[in-house]
């Protein structure tokens, strides 16, 4: 499989390449797994959080409610939030 990556992309493959002493291809093979790895991960997690929500196990909440949930938890840390 031939890949035609951006110049910026592909020096920075080259760059790591070098610096771990991996062949390129390895890196990006690499790269690739883990990335297929993190969706299949994020599926199942939001296949997961969806059952939850189907059989009752939570209650769904509105984005307003979520972030008005967050803003409060983080600035009773101490931090403020734009």
């Amino acid at each position: 499989m031939d890949l035609n990556l951006q110049p910026e992309l592909a020096a920075k493959l080259e760059q790591w390449s070098a610096q771990t002493g991996r062949p390129a291809g390895e890196v990006v093979e690499e790269a690739i797994a883990g990335y297929f790895a993190e969706i299949e991960n994020v599926q199942k997690t939001l296949d997961s959080r969806y059952d939850d929500i189907v059989n009752g196990r939570v209650e769904p909440m509105s984005g307003e409610e979520a972030y008005r949930l967050l803003k409060e938890r983080i600035q009773a840390r101490g931090k403020s939030i734009a």
